[in-house]
C-alpha cells in the first residue's frame, strides 16, 4: 500500500475513532478489550491506555519484553504531542524523508513515530489520551489498536483498515 493511501485510511480512522464520552471504566474496558484480543491471537504485546499522564491501564503479555514498555512510552509521546497516531506521523515524515530529530529536534530516545499508538479522542474535546500497543510489527500494532477501537465503539473498520 502506498504511503499516500495509508495516510488517506489513518485520517478516516482519526476521524471516525472518537468516543462520545471517555472515563477510566472506558479505559479498562479498552484495554482488557486488546488484552483479550491478544491472548486468544496469542501475542506477545504490552498494552497501555493512558489519560494524558495517568495511566489507566497497563498489561504485558507472555511473549511481550522489557523493550516493549520503552517502545510504548516512546510511540505514546509521539501521540500526546501531535495528536495523531504514530503511524500517521511515521507515515507523514517518511512521504518527506525526515525524521522526528530533523524535522522538530525531538530525540529516537523519547519518540518514536513508529506505528501502535492511536490518540484517545473526544467529541468537542479533542485528544485526551492514547491507547498503545507494542510486540508486533508496527503495521500490526497499528492495525489492532484499530481493531479494538472500532470493536469499542460499534464501528466497521474494514473499510479502511489497513492492509
Amino acid at each position: 500500500m502506498a504511503i499516500e493511501e495509508d495516510i488517506a485510511r489513518i485520517t478516516e480512522q482519526e476521524k471516525t475513532l472518537v468516543f462520545d464520552r471517555f472515563d477510566l471504566g472506558t479505559a479498562w474496558d479498552l484495554g482488557s478489550l486488546l488484552r483479550h484480543m491478544a491472548i486468544e491471537r496469542n501475542l506477545g504485546v504490552a498494552i497501555d491506555v493512558r489519560l494524558h499522564s495517568m495511566p489507566a491501564f497497563y498489561a504485558a503479555l507472555a511473549g511481550s519484553t522489557p523493550d516493549n514498555e520503552s517502545w510504548v512510552r516512546r510511540k505514546r509521546n509521539v501521540v500526546l504531542r501531535f495528536f495523531q497516531s504514530s503511524y500517521m506521523i511515521g507515515r507523514k515524515l517518511a512521504q518527506r524523508d525526515e525524521t522526528l530529530e530533523s524535522k522538530y529536534g525531538l530525540s529516537a530516545v523519547d519518540y518514536a513515530p513508529h506505528g501502535g499508538s492511536f490518540p484517545i479522542a473526544v467529541t468537542g474535546v479533542g485528544c485526551i489520551g492514547a491507547v498503545t500497543v507494542s510486540g508486533l510489527p508496527q503495521r500490526e500494532d497499528h492495525n489492532l489498536v484499530v481493531e479494538a477501537l472500532g470493536r469499542l465503539l460499534g464501528k466497521d473498520v474494514s473499510t479502511f483498515r489497513l492492509d
